[in-house]
């Protein structure tokens, strides 16, 4: 029953900014890794940014310091602020994790379903 959903996407202009919010629900015990990742038109699926349980966080080059990835574990929650985005940046964006269910007590990685960002002028 666990499962991700992503919100936030939408169309903005170069250089302007947009939040993308994730929210976990379901039997879960606990989850560790959250990340983003993203599909560019024509590419295979990349990472974008990923922080744990811990607040460590990690960032593709491409978007190291422009993106800012946070959490809020009593809310699981996982948010990528983005900004002075770029043309380049256009995709579809998933929301990822790394969750213990309660019914397995077992982590198994979930995907949510992806939510657009279009950059154009």
């Amino acid at each position: 029953q666990v499962q991700l959903v992503e919100s936030g996407g939408g169309l903005v202009q170069p250089g302007g900014s947009l939040r993308l919010s994730c929210a976990a629900s379901g039997s879960i015990f606990n989850i560790y890794a959250m990340g983003w990742y993203r599909q560019l038109p024509g590419k295979q699926r990349e990472l974008v940014a990923v922080i744990t349980t811990g607040g460590s966080t990690n960032y593709a080059d491409s978007v190291k310091g422009r993106f800012t990835i946070s959490r809020d574990n009593a809310k699981n929650t996982v948010s990528l602020q983005m900004s002075s985005l770029k043309p380049e940046d256009t995709g579809v964006y998933y929301c990822n994790a790394d969750i213990k269910g309660i019914v397995t007590m077992r982590s198994n990685n979930y995907w949510g379903k992806g939510t657009l960002v279009t950059v154009s002028s």
